[in-house]
């Protein structure tokens, strides 16, 4: 297995205030973290200068969308290039909550990865079947899918990081057990080997998201070809530090 740094993102979605978001970005500066881990928080955009003007520097900060193109007439929207300007250097992109919630498509989030990448920002591309498709046995179809999207737009790999989440797990208290995420992962880094090249497949993280708490990531992070954690709600939590220090 290629060594891969241990890589925990923590989507703090659109929670928080100034105040709570104070007290847990002291938690974290002041909290023992495991040096071998890359942890990158994902605030609400309009928390971004503050998070990163906070937010102790071996920490990384990401926004949680951005748009396609550098600037124009796109209401509500920011670009990678106002991300930079906060001094963030990541963004989640093709969360599900995005794709479901707010329509997008496999293309336009090839777009945005395309249009984030060529900006110089670190890409987390999300990516997982619903629970339907998982029980009609389409799992490996949709994940295929959704990846190829992102990988016919990527022109630096190292810049990305490919986040597993299933979306039956997300925010329900159900997570996928460690051998359902190794088997996903495992399949994928087969795809990468087959679809874009050795090297990719070696080298590239995949990390899981789905309900990821204190008591079950030291069994996820055990599995050879889980990389890592995207965390939501505890990583509002000081769980969070558990969840980083899974590999300790």
């Amino acid at each position: 297995m290629a060594l891969r740094r241990f890589f925990v993102g923590g989507n703090w979605k659109m929670n928080g205030n100034k105040e709570s978001l104070e007290a847990l970005i002291t938690c974290l500066n002041t909290a023992s973290l495991d040096e071998r881990a890359e942890v990158v928080c994902a605030a609400p955009s309009i928390y971004l200068d503050l998070t990163r003007s906070s937010l102790d520097l071996r920490i990384g900060v990401a926004a949680q969308n951005c748009y396609k193109v550098a600037k124009g007439a796109f209401t509500g929207e920011i670009s990678p290039a106002m991300i930079k300007d906060c001094g963030a250097d990541w963004v989640v992109l093709g969360h599900s909550e995005r794709r479901h919630m707010f329509g997008e498509s496999d293309e336009l989030i090839g777009q945005k990865v395309a249009h984030a990448l060529e900006s110089g920002l670190g890409v987390i591309a999300c990516f997982g079947e619903k629970l339907e498709e998982r029980e009609a046995g389409t799992t490996e179809e949709v994940v295929y899918s959704q990846v190829l999207a992102i990988a016919e737009n990527v022109t630096d790999w190292e810049k990305v990081v490919l986040a597993y989440e299933p979306v039956w797990a997300i925010g329900t208290g159900k997570t996928a057990t460690p051998e359902q995420a190794q088997k996903v992962h495992e399949k994928l880094r087969a795809w990468l080997r087959a679809n874009v090249s050795d090297d990719v497949a070696d080298t590239v993280r995949i990390i899981y998201g789905g309900s990821v708490t204190g008591a079950n990531c030291k069994e996820l992070a055990s599995q050879d070809d889980v990389d890592g954690f995207l965390v939501g709600g505890a990583s509002l939590k000081p769980e969070f530090v558990d969840i980083i220090n899974a590999q300790a």
